[in-house]
């Protein structure tokens, strides 16, 4: 059974930082999955924040996050990250961590989800 365990949410003032966790377990093999973080705020839809690829090496970014934001991933414990720096008000939304395959920005591309991590923050 695929599982996907979110941490590290939180409140934190504009200009704060602040880094979530996805643990993962019962991936046949973690390094061959795309990981990739979405976010949805109330009443809007699920949107795409960061992917990094299965070989680690390539990573993407929506144009809302970059430079601000930095995903990463740690095959020995089956984990990505997402490092949140220089927040803004409009960032506050429940993050959910997503495994596929092969993934790009488009949630339907996503077989296993995570149940989300609230991140607020306040002006």
């Amino acid at each position: 059974q695929v599982r996907l365990v979110e941490s590290g949410g939180g409140l934190v003032q504009a200009g704060g930082s602040l880094r979530v966790s996805c643990a993962a377990s019962g991936l046949r093999r973690f390094s061959n999955y795309d990981m990739a973080w979405f976010r949805q705020a109330p009443g809007k839809k699920r949107e795409f924040v960061a992917l990094i690829g299965w070989s680690g090496r390539v990573t993407t970014y929506a144009d809302s996050v970059k430079g601000r934001f930095t995903i990463s991933g740690d095959n020995a414990k089956n984990t990505v990250y997402l490092q949140m720096n220089n927040l803004k008000p409009e960032d506050t939304a429940v993050y959910y961590c997503a495994a596929a395959y092969r993934g790009r920005d488009d949630p339907s591309d996503y077989n296993y989800w995570g149940q989300g991590t609230q991140v607020t923050v306040s002006s």
